[in-house]
């Protein structure tokens, strides 16, 4: 099936490789006909089409010079052309110069904008507070336009109820703000494309700092009475920590498209959905380097989220796929799954994790042409034995990474205990390079075990039913063998295992 998004100009298509062919192929696109491109990614934007129009699209799959297959994709039609609502002009007269404060215009304007328009942000930096979208909108951010998000705490009021780490809370603003948090209830917020050429950029490190900061006083009787309890956290800020902000907070929402933009320095994660589905990212940059928590994209307890063609630069985990912790992610139990992660590249981070909050569970994922190498750990399943529930039908596919985890980690391990430990299963990893070393937040290349699978120690519970298959092994810096590690595991297959004899070939 080809899923795709349209806009008056351009068609984005993309789709899933057949998982059962392991010869690369090239992919040919059809306009009405006429071939207007080739790619061998499993996405491509048809560009320069009319406004309005219908065009017959298919896409064949070759192997080779020959044809082995077609992807009919029907007729297609682009949007109709909107009506330009510029905030820069009046009303608003919002100012690009990266120091008039232009948050009460800004949301005028986003308050203005109908279906029929498009919220236009021309080149400069216009400095604001948190802003609030709506359902049925368009925002173009042109070339060198930026969205510069404060470092005042003050200008991310009033509290939101959100969900961080796991726990229902309220949270600061983001810096935009998508939909209304309920568990119980649907999507309140739908069909939103947020594309173009500019950035969205937070108040980074000082704003997290601040926040941090005013949240330790208010919470200094609570954090007294806990005492030596604060050990069972990540550090003695991630209590106080936890109120802070996303980049983009994404609640019940529906049908949203992230295109084209550089995500920057949100004081935590980056981009955050939450009990939401049909959320797509493409073509994107996320930068977040020295950030604390500061991961890229984060599906949390949501369906049908895909990324693709997107860079990372960040000072945690590129993606992490979440689905709430003990004991409250049991209760609300609602997993993350059916997630698509391809050609994305991470420069710099942590790399791919599932976990660690998966408490309502995490399945279906499947991750194809990435580069995680430049990463400290690879693609990761990880979780607490709290945590309970699962994941499982992992599959990850033709792509270049430092190491593969499964582990239980001791941090952020408050919370009381679900019954039983968590199960990771049934994953597959074929046609990878794993290169036996990692590259630390210091920019050190470290050597390190090529694969690490150690289970919970609970019968039942073991890591079970995982299969490598045509996996290269790359040989340590150092020279010696490459290295993995078992322990509580159930069916792991290796089939045809290589180490590579010459780290140059």
């Amino acid at each position: 099936m080809v899923s795709n998004f349209v806009t008056d100009k351009s068609i984005t298509l993309f789709w899933e490789p057949d998982w059962e062919r392991r010869e690369k192929v090239i992919y040919r696109v059809l306009v009405d006909g006429e071939l207007v491109g080739e790619t061998a990614k499993t996405h491509y934007t048809i560009q320069n089409l009319e406004a309005n129009c219908g065009y017959d699209i298919q896409i064949e799959v070759l192997l080779g010079a020959v044809v082995i297959g077609k992807k009919n994709c029907g007729m297609i039609y682009t949007a109709t052309e909107k009506k330009r609502r510029d905030i820069t002009h009046a009303p608003y007269h919002a100012v690009g110069d990266g120091n008039v404060l232009n948050t009460k215009v800004l949301q005028q304007a986003i308050d203005d904008c109908g279906g029929d328009e498009v919220l236009y942000i021309p080149a400069g930096t216009f400095l604001t507070g948190a802003l609030r979208l709506h359902s049925d909108m368009e925002i173009y951010l042109e070339e060198d336009a930026v969205l510069q998000g404060t470092d005042r705490p003050e200008d991310y009021l009033p509290r939101i109820p959100s969900r961080f780490e796991g726990y229902e809370m309220d949270c600061y603003s983001s810096l935009l703000n998508l939909g209304d948090l309920d568990k119980d209830s649907g999507y309140n917020c739908r069909n939103v494309m947020i594309h173009g050429k500019g950035s969205v950029i937070g108040g980074g490190l000082a704003l997290a700092t601040n926040m941090v900061d005013l949240e330790r006083i208010r919470l200094q009787d609570m954090l007294k009475e806990l005492g030596d309890g604060i050990k069972e956290y990540e550090t003695a800020d991630t209590i106080p920590g936890r109120v802070r902000p996303r980049l983009v907070n994404m609640s019940n929402c529906s049908n949203i498209i992230l295109s084209g933009i550089q995500f920057a320095d949100g004081p935590c994660w980056n981009i955050h959905m939450i009990y939401s589905d049909n959320i797509v990212t493409h073509n994107c940059t996320v930068r977040s380097r020295g950030v604390w928590n500061g991961d890229g994209w984060d599906p949390d307890s949501s369906t049908n989220c895909t990324i693709f063609g997107t860079t990372f630069y960040t000072g945690d985990d590129a993606i992490a796929i979440k689905s709430g912790k003990n004991p409250e992610g049991n209760v609300i139990n609602r997993p993350c799954e059916h997630i698509r992660i391809f050609d994305c590249v991470s420069k710099f981070g942590h790399g791919i994790a599932m976990g660690s909050e998966m408490s309502g569970g995490i399945r279906d994922v499947k991750i194809w042409d990435c580069d995680m190498g430049n990463t400290k750990y690879g693609i990761e399943i990880k979780g607490t034995k709290k945590r309970g529930s699962f994941v499982k039908d992992v599959h990850v596919r033709d792509c270049k990474v430092s190491r593969i985890l499964f582990h239980s980690v001791g941090y952020n391990d408050d919370g009381i205990g679900a019954e039983c430990p968590p199960l990771f299963s049934d994953c597959s990893f074929e046609n990878l390079h794993i290169l036996g070393e990692f590259l630390s937040m210091e920019e050190e290349v470290v050597p390190c075990d090529a694969f690490e699978l150690i289970g919970f120690d609970e019968r039942g519970y073991e890591i079970q039913n995982v299969t490598f298959k045509d996996i290269l092994l790359q040989r340590e810096v150092n020279g010696g063998n490459q290295s993995f590690s078992l322990q509580y595991c159930k069916n792991i297959t290796l089939q045809n295992v290589e180490v590579r004899k010459n780290k140059d070939n």
